[in-house]
């Protein structure tokens, strides 16, 4: 599978969102209002907007960013495969945003089509949302997310949920449930991404968080060459860039 794409050539990326605010009341009337009318199409009629806010996160309108991982594979002088993390972790979510943003152009240059992103869903929601948080938060958009008006083949993303549907559009395939089955260690032993808005406003761990974005990155790369039948990155090979 995907015989035409080097897995060393992707930066494959994940994100940690959260509701806005630690609760509904810490919105804006108008927010609030707004909120309502938005949850009325998924909450059930015994529910109240308050009752289902903690699914705000999910959506760039009524959440933010606060951790952006991503990962590349480098290459050891005995020619093994190597991993690099790093993570745009901060309060300040406009300042995460440009810093990942000037990363992203600067690793995929018009120059290199070759390089392309990769995550789980990332086509359906974390390239969605750093575009839509980039907006709001008046950040200029990289060029490799700046699909607007581009053919399906010119975006430049590999989406490993995309890829294990094969045509199929029934379903989502957790990225912890395809680790599991292709023999990768799960990148849910410790929190799991229900938890992240509660660990953030509760102990305000944003290092935890950021531990976990970055073992779902290297389980996406796992999965890729699971995908392409080629070995496993060696964990002892994974390294934090700070």
């Amino acid at each position: 599978m995907l015989n035409q794409i080097s897995a060393d050539d992707l930066l494959y990326v994940d994100i940690e969102t959260i509701p806005a605010a630690p609760s509904l009341s810490g919105l804006t009337p108008e927010m609030q209002a707004l909120w309502d009318r938005k949850s009325e199409s998924f909450r059930k009629p015994e529910q109240t907007a308050a009752d289902v806010y903690q699914r705000a996160g999910i959506y760039a309108e009524f959440g933010r960013i606060i951790c952006i991982s991503a990962g590349f594979i480098y290459r050891t002088p005995d020619g093994r495969r190597g991993f690099r993390t790093k993570s745009f972790a901060s309060d300040d979510e406009r300042a995460l945003l440009d810093d990942f943003g000037r990363m992203l152009d600067g690793f995929c240059l018009p120059t290199r089509p070759e390089r392309m992103l990769c995550g789980h869903n990332i086509k359906e929601f974390d390239v969605p949302y750093i575009a839509r948080r980039m907006l709001i938060n008046g950040v200029g958009l990289p060029g490799v997310i700046d699909v607007a008006g581009r053919k399906p083949w010119e975006v430049r993303m590999v989406d490993t949920m995309e890829l294990w549907k094969f045509g199929d559009y029934k379903s989502f395939t957790s990225l912890n449930l395809l680790a599991h089955i292709f023999g990768i260690p799960t990148p849910k032993d410790d929190i799991d991404g229900s938890q992240v808005a509660e660990v953030y406003y509760g102990t305000h761990d944003i290092g935890r968080i950021s531990v976990y974005c970055e073992k779902d990155v290297l389980a996406t790369a796992q999965l890729l060459l699971r995908y392409k039948g080629e070995p496993l990155i060696d964990t002892a090979l994974v390294e934090h860039v700070n």
